[in-house]
């Protein structure tokens, strides 16, 4: 009788542990499909950016990145912002009789006057624009928008000798508007302590090489308002010559010790409403300049 219970303990005890071993087998294997189910969704739920990290960070700077010298602006707010205006100064065409306003640096870097100087809307150059009505200076009869070299600190007027040293203005222009009866303008030019010694001038639709007043080389004898052109002042040696289009050959080299000298750029209208039917803002001349830089 005894064999017989210790018997029936020992195939109950058998039983009671296969129950309690399938049971754990059970909870791991179930454990072990969650386990898996959640790592399958993570990944499906996982972002690209994530998965793919090198690939897309390239694709990022392929798209973004763009190199310095293609880059475009698209809008600018100042003249500055087009053009290196660090060592001039601007004389605009307006103010009080005799004593036209002047913009002088630090407030030239953030400075614009519409319409007479500012900004083109693709900005990839400056207006200038001087009206007939135009306030003039103590020394001249005609309105001006106009540049006037300084020192490279825009502290001090520029004043260099044709006998020492060599000295540029490089400028790429196009004259868009001349007064509608006298069509004169003067676009650059240097000019010494007393007077201007060679300017680019229209007389429209002739474009030339002005010498202290007297008609020098023609450039463009049919010029069309609008198309750019580009010129080079160059003095040195106690000569100074003029390069246009970009021609190795001087359009023009004239023999000329000076001193007190120094560049402008800009629209120098050469009419004013004696000369003009009529006297108002809308009758103006005006050019844009694109490029402009001055070396010494």
């Amino acid at each position: 009788m005894k064999k017989q219970n210790t018997r029936k303990i020992a195939i109950f005890s058998f039983f009671v542990f296969m129950l309690i071993a399938g049971l754990f087998l059970y909870q791991n294997s179930s454990q072990a499909k969650k386990n898996s189910r959640n790592r399958l969704t993570e990944a499906n739920n996982t972002p690209k950016s994530q998965e793919q990290p090198t690939t897309e960070l390239a694709k990022k700077s392929t798209e973004t990145v763009i190199s310095p010298d293609k880059a475009v602006i698209v809008s600018c707010k100042y003249p500055s912002q087009v053009l290196n205006l660090t060592g001039w100064k601007e004389t605009l065409p307006t103010g009080s009789t005799k004593k036209p306003t002047e913009i002088k640096q630090a407030t030239l870097a953030s400075y614009s006057a519409n319409p007479y100087f500012q900004a083109n809307s693709s900005c990839d150059g400056v207006i200038f624009r001087a009206p007939v009505n135009g306030v003039t200076t103590s020394g001249s009869g005609y309105p001006r928008s106009e540049l006037r070299e300084m020192t490279t600190d825009g502290k001090s007027l520029a004043s260099w000798a044709t006998t020492s040293g060599t000295h540029s203005m490089f400028i790429d222009a196009a004259i868009t508007a001349v007064p509608k009866t006298k069509k004169h303008i003067v676009v650059g030019q240097i000019h010494d302590a007393n007077d201007d010694v060679i300017v680019i001038r229209l007389e429209y639709p002739k474009l030339f090489v002005d010498i202290n007043g007297q008609t020098g080389p023609t450039l463009d004898p049919n010029y069309q308002l609008g198309k750019r052109f580009t010129v080079k002042f160059l003095a040195s040696n106690g000569q100074i010559s003029v390069y246009y289009n970009g021609n190795t050959t001087s359009s023009y080299t004239m023999k000329k010790s000076s001193s007190g000298n120094y560049f402008k750029a800009g629209a120098y209208t050469q009419s004013n409403c004696s000369k003009e039917t009529d006297c108002s803002g809308n009758n103006f001349g005006e050019a844009i300049l694109y490029k402009l830089s001055v070396q010494h």
